[in-house]
C-alpha cells in the first residue's frame, strides 16, 4: 500500500507541472520565461538542500552535466512557451509521447534493433501524436504551441539518456538544476516580462513541490519497482493532465484528444512491455 500512494503521488505529481504551467501562464500571472526561471531556482534550492541535509556532495563537474543541465534548459523554456497556447492535457500528451518515441529511435540508431513487438506500438504512439499534433480547425490550439513542446520532448528525452547511468540519481540531479540556473539567465534573462505574486508561488510550487519532490520520491520509489512496472506507470501522467486539465481547467475533452491519447499509451504500453507468455499446462 505504501509503495502504490507513493507512486501514485509522483504521478499526480509530474501531471501536475503542467496543470501548474498553465494556471500561471495561460491568465498572465507571469510570462513563460520567468517562470522558467523561478521554477528552477525553487527545483535546485530544495534538490540541493535535500542532499545537503542527508551529508551528500553535488557532483558539478564532468561532460554530463554539462549536457545534463542543457537539454533541462532546453525542456523548461520549451515547456513553459508552449503553454501560452495549449492546453494542459494536450500539452502532457505531447511531451509524453515525444520523450517516448525519441528514446525509442535513439536506441534504434545506436544498433539496438527493436522487436515487431515494439516496432508496432512505436508506430500506433507515432500515429496519436500525429493525431494530437494535428492542426486544430476550430483554433483550438496553436502549432507554435505544439511545436515549443515537441522541443521540450526531445530535450528531456536527452535529460533522460544523459541521466540514465547516474550513480547518485538525486545528487545529480540537484546539480543539474543549480548548473541550468546561471545557463537559463544568460541565454533567456533579456526576455523577462511580467511577474506578479500569483505567477511567482505557482512557479515555486512547480519547481519546489511536483519538480523537486517529485522527482525526489519518484527515485525513491525507482528502485523498488520493477522496470516494466516503472515504465508502465507513466502511462497515467498524460491520462490525470488531460483529467486534471478538465476538471480544475475547464479544458475540452475533444474526441481528437481522447483518440490521440488512446493511440500513444495503446502504443507505448505495447512498446515497453513484454509480451505475455502462455501458462505451460502441459
Amino acid at each position: 500500500m505504501r509503495l502504490f500512494l507513493l507512486t501514485s503521488f509522483t504521478m499526480i505529481a509530474f501531471a501536475s507541472n503542467s496543470i501548474l504551467t498553465r494556471m500561471a501562464i495561460e491568465p498572465g500571472f507571469i510570462d513563460p520565461i520567468s517562470f522558467a526561471l523561478i521554477r528552477v531556482l525553487a527545483g535546485a534550492a530544495f534538490l540541493c538542500g535535500m542532499v545537503l541535509l542527508k551529508g551528500g556532495n553535488l557532483p558539478w563537474t564532468g561532460r554530463a552535466r554539462l549536457l545534463g543541465a542543457s537539454s533541462l534548459a532546453v525542456y523548461m523554456v520549451g515547456f513553459s512557451l508552449a503553454y501560452v497556447t495549449l492546453d494542459a492535457g494536450l500539452g502532457a500528451l505531447i511531451l509524453f509521447g515525444v520523450v517516448q518515441i525519441s528514446m525509442f529511435s535513439y536506441s534504434a540508431l545506436i544498433g539496438l534493433r527493436p522487436g515487431a513487438r515494439q516496432v508496432i506500438g512505436a508506430a500506433i504512439a507515432f500515429s496519436g501524436l500525429l493525431t494530437a499534433l494535428w492542426p486544430d480547425e476550430s483554433g483550438g490550439h496553436s502549432i507554435w504551441g505544439a511545436l515549443f513542446m515537441v522541443v521540450a520532448g526531445i530535450g528531456w528525452a536527452g535529460y533522460t539518456l544523459v541521466g540514465k547511468n547516474a550513480q547518485n540519481p538525486l545528487a545529480e540531479t540537484a546539480a543539474n538544476f543549480a548548473i541550468c540556473l546561471p545557463m537559463l539567465l544568460l541565454l533567456t534573462g533579456l526576455f523577462v516580462d511580467q511577474v506578479t505574486i500569483t505567477g511567482v508561488l505557482l512557479a515555486v510550487l512547480c519547481g519546489a513541490v511536483t519538480s523537486g519532490l517529485g522527482y525526489a520520491l519518484w527515485y525513491k520509489v525507482l528502485p523498488e519497482l520493477q522496470r516494466s512496472v516503472a515504465a508502465v506507470v507513466q502511462l497515467s501522467v498524460p491520462i490525470i493532465a488531460i483529467v486534471a486539465g478538465a476538471l480544475l481547467l475547464g479544458e475540452p475533452l475533444t474526441l481528437a484528444i481522447i483518440l490521440a491519447a488512446a493511440l500513444v499509451i495503446l502504443g507505448v504500453a505495447m512498446a515497453v512491455t513484454k509480451q505475455s507468455v502462455p501458462a505451460d499446462h502441459s
